[in-house]
Formats: C-alpha cells, structure tokens, sequence
C-alpha cells in the first residue's frame, strides 16, 4: 500500500506554491506597467489591448497545458490575469447591450477579462456610435446564433460605419432558471426575453406548466422582476444571476444544448496576422448573371476557405443587394492579399470590415 503524505506537509507545499505564485503575478503586473511606459516613450497614443497579442498569448497557454486543469480553465484564469495587468495600464471601457446582466456582457467579460468597465447601452446602434465617437474604447455587439442566424442590425450598421472588427468571441447559450422560491410548484410566473422563453419551450412546458410565461424587454430585466416577486422567477444566463444576486434553481434549462451566439468586438484599431485568424468584408456586385460566382472564384483559386456569406438589401436601389463575407485568413497573408486584390476588379463596391483572430475557447 502506498504511503500518505500527511495533510500538514500538503498544506504547507500549497502554501509555499500559492506564495510563489503571487510573487510572480506582481512581476508579470510590473513588466506590464513598464511595456505601458515604453509604448508612451514611443509615442504611442490610444488603448494599450492588442487582440493579436492576446491571441497569442492564450493559444500558448492552451497549447503549454498539461492538466490537470482544463484547457477551458487555464485559459480562463490567464484572461483574468492579463485583464488586470491590462488594467494597470489602462483600463478598458466597453460598451455593450444593456442592461445589465445580458448575455453581451458576459461576452465582453468572457473576450476581455473582469477588469474592464462594462458600459450598458440600449441599442446595437449605440454602441456602435459610444465607439465612433470615442466614448468607448470597445464595443461588444451579436453577429450570429447558431440556431436563430444573424442579426441584421449589426450587419446593416457596418455599411455606414467607419469600426474594424477587431476580434470575435463564442458564447454558448445556456439559460438558467433563476428566483427566491423553494420549489417548482410555488413559481407562478417566469419572466424571460421572448426567444430565450422559445428556446426553453419543452423544459418550461414539462416542469413549469401551470406558470404563466411572460416575455419582457431582456432577460436582465427578468431577472430584475424575480428579484423582486419571491413567486415568480427569470429564465436567464449566470451573470444576470450575479448581478441581481438570484440563486440558480435550475441550470442549463434550454432545449438545444449547442445553441451558442457569436459576438465580434468593434474598435479603431487594426490586428496583425497570428496565423489563425479571419477576415470580414462587405461586397456589392451588380445585379448581372455570374456577377458573384466572379466574386468568389478568387477564394477557390488561393485555396481560401469560405466560413460564411450573407445578402443584405443595399438601400441603394430596388432589388440590389450587397453580401456579407467571412473567409480564413488575414488580409496580409500573401494568399489572401492577392484574392482581394484581384476581387477589387469584378465588384463595384467592396469593403474590409477587418481581419482579427479566431475565437479562443
């Protein structure tokens, strides 16, 4: 039978090891600090983030892992880590789809770390403008959910919009039900935002079907209700839970587990190439026969993947259209370089709305 180390002689190696470790999370924070001053000696102007750097650095971190942590958990706990080094050189303000609570929110702390200033605004179109006109340094606003498609405010917001996409974020949808009640039976109402009550239709119908079901305006403001009736409850995600300090009844209540929502993170700044990134951009092409399968042959021809295409009415004239495009790849990378180059000649308008890195965890 194998020896036990006694539990005092393990307390003191984690002891040790913890002491250890917050010396060298002070010195990592001193280094960042001194990285901010050699950038000011420079002549460098703006918000110190660099998505690419990040992206780096948690690849890296994702990559050195050897358990047993998850690669989920190291990840996360080094985002928090540089986020307040981050913060030390300046911090971020971020502006998001309020109130708060929201699963916007989540996505910004998720993308940037808890050591930034969450700014909550009423409207995607707002946060577009709170980052055109400096009021925020980021902005962190929906693209796409894997079962609901895109969101076309964001999309039409960018035909006249001067932001780069600087970086993306997954998040995955999981909605929970959340309120003071001891059990089920003493819910008499779930507040929640109409398509997370959609998203949560057999769940609700089987455990809650004498509850009315009663769609509000988000699901923080749900929670915000529930908050304050101990007989209803919110279906919502955990930050709203935090945030209107709601216990968990039940978790993950949604009917399609993988449901997950895509956000991008708009800004002013651009993003060198990391060697897994996308591009994003907005073409018109004419209403004319062949017109986007010419737009297209130059992927094919450089071997460029194709990740997504979308049409949006062009509000330019009846019946025309322009089309949303994310392929593999940096706009410098010399395949890619060259495909657009050559897709410059056979569409009238054409748009890079940026080129960032792929989503990490």
């Amino acid at each position: 039978m194998p020896s036990v180390t006694p539990l005092s002689e393990l307390r003191d190696k984690i002891d040790r090891i913890d002491a250890e470790i917050l010396r060298l999370i002070n010195q990592r924070a001193s280094y960042a600090k001194e990285v901010a001053l050699t950038k000011i000696a420079a002549g460098e102007v703006g918000t110190f983030y660099r998505p690419d750097r990040e992206s780096l650095v948690l690849r890296r971190i994702h990559e050195l892992n050897q358990g047993p942590l998850s690669d989920h958990t190291a990840v996360r706990f080094f985002r928090e880590l540089m986020s307040a080094c981050l913060a030390l050189e300046q911090p971020l303000e971020v502006a998001f789809l309020g109130p708060e609570g929201t699963f916007t929110q989540q996505a910004a702390f998720k993308h940037f770390g808890h050591a930034i200033n969450t700014v909550p605004v009423a409207s995607i179109n707002e946060i577009f403008n709170s980052v055109e006109l400096n009021k925020c340094h980021f902005g962190v606003v929906p693209v796409e959910n894997s079962t609901e498609g895109v969101i076309n405010h964001t999309l039409d917001r960018f035909l006249t919009s001067p932001l780069k996409i600087c970086g993306e974020v997954e998040v995955k949808v999981h909605q929970n039900l959340m309120g003071h009640t001891e059990s089920l039976s003493e819910i008499t109402e779930v507040f929640s935002h109409q398509q997370s009550l959609a998203q949560c239709r057999y769940w609700l119908d089987k455990y809650l079907p004498h509850a009315r079901l009663t769609a509000v305006a988000s699901n923080a403001e749900a929670a915000r209700l529930a908050s304050v009736n101990k007989s209803t409850a919110a279906v919502a995600g955990m930050v709203a839970a935090e945030v209107y300090q709601l216990p968990v009844i039940e978790k993950n209540i949604e009917d399609e587990p993988n449901n997950t929502t895509r956000f991008i993170v708009i800004g002013q700044q651009t993003s060198s190439s990391t060697g897994k990134d996308k591009t994003s951009l907005v073409i018109s092409t004419g209403n004319q026969p062949g017109a986007l399968y010419k737009a297209l042959e130059p992927f094919a021809r450089f071997s460029i993947g194709m990740v997504n295409i979308e049409s949006r009415p062009s509000r330019q004239g009846l019946w025309e259209y322009v089309f949303f495009i994310d392929i593999e790849g940096h706009s410098e990378d010399p395949n890619v370089a060259e495909a657009l180059e050559i897709l410059k000649g056979t569409v009238s308008m054409l748009k890079l709305l940026g080129s960032y890195p792929k989503a990490v965890l």
